[in-house]
């Protein structure tokens, strides 16, 4: 297959391991501390994939150096902030409204896309957005367009909006900031660069709220983020915004709430209705329309 193909099945997955983060995200709220859930997935992240980078990470140590300061900044939007965020944004709102406000993070990169590389995204690109958008409000509204209406936003959906500007400006950043450096080795040096910064969150949140519990689930949720959510999801999606473009790459952000109603229909066995079918085909229609021409004029 063609890299633009194998970068679209890299997103495609990544949506996927977020849609399990979602999950997650949902299910620990109230019972795992989540700068603790944040700080362990990466820290678990790092050893697993330090083994097989600390070679490669040494090699390319004169570029690292020479651009420590973006390395620094990419590793705080991303590694540090982020699902940090995200898992802070779901102890106070609900599963629909971090939904819906993730939705946004399309806008938010061609926003920064914009401001910092002065592209404008193409027609084809927009039109897939606008129905990927259809499709993921006709599944958040559960058919019924009304529902949005009576939605009531709080200091979680604040949270969760500047995760999403936080993410939206590290794809456009990833693009701008080429780093000749494998995908595998540039993960591992966020990482190094990433979980420090997370450590003076964790220790407060040590002190104020406690520590996270030993138990099965805490262990599953923590190798379960680490592995699919972190590794695989930023190994596929760096590679996506190198290849598409971060206007492109974050359209595949909705397939995301497609993907967690799909999984709550097989692991939770909730009912699967017309919207779920509709929305996703809208939502994958958008997709096939936003990544089959150029993606950006100047």
């Amino acid at each position: 297959m063609s890299t633009r193909q194998w970068a679209v099945i890299g997103l495609l997955t990544t949506a996927l391991a977020w849609a399990g983060n979602a999950l997650i995200a949902r299910a620990s709220a109230g019972m795992l501390p989540p700068i603790s859930l944040s700080f362990w997935r990466w820290s678990c992240a790092l050893l697993l994939l330090l083994p097989f980078t600390a070679k490669g990470v040494w090699q390319y140590r004169q570029i690292l150096l020479t651009h420590w300061k973006r390395l620094v900044i990419l590793s705080a939007l991303s590694i540090s902030s982020y699902n940090t965020l995200l898992y802070q944004a779901a102890q106070s709102t609900t599963a629909i409204n971090l939904t819906l406000v993730g939705t946004g993070l399309p806008v938010a990169a061609f926003f920064w896309s914009l401001l910092l590389l002065r592209q404008w995204p193409a027609r084809a690109t927009l039109c897939g957005a606008f129905l990927g958008f259809c499709g993921l409000l006709l599944i958040l509204a559960g058919g019924q367009p009304e529902r949005l209406l009576m939605l009531e936003f709080n200091d979680g959906d604040l949270i969760m909006l500047a995760a999403v500007l936080s993410w939206g400006l590290y794809s456009v950043l990833l693009q701008r900031w080429v780093m000749p450096i494998p995908g595998l080795v540039l993960m591992a040096a966020m990482l190094l660069c990433g979980v420090p910064l997370l450590v003076p969150f964790f220790l407060w949140e040590l002190v104020h709220v406690g520590s996270m519990p030993l138990t099965w689930q805490a262990a599953g949720a923590v190798g379960y983020t680490a592995v699919f959510a972190s590794l695989v999801a930023y190994v596929a999606w760096n590679n996506g915004v190198k290849v598409l473009g971060p206007a492109t790459a974050s359209l595949f952000s909705y397939l995301t709430p497609v993907f967690t109603a799909l999984l709550g229909v097989l692991l939770l066995r909730e009912q699967l209705h017309w919207y779920h079918l509709v929305g996703g085909a809208l939502t994958f229609l958008g997709l096939l329309l936003a990544t089959r021409w150029p993606q950006v004029s100047r």
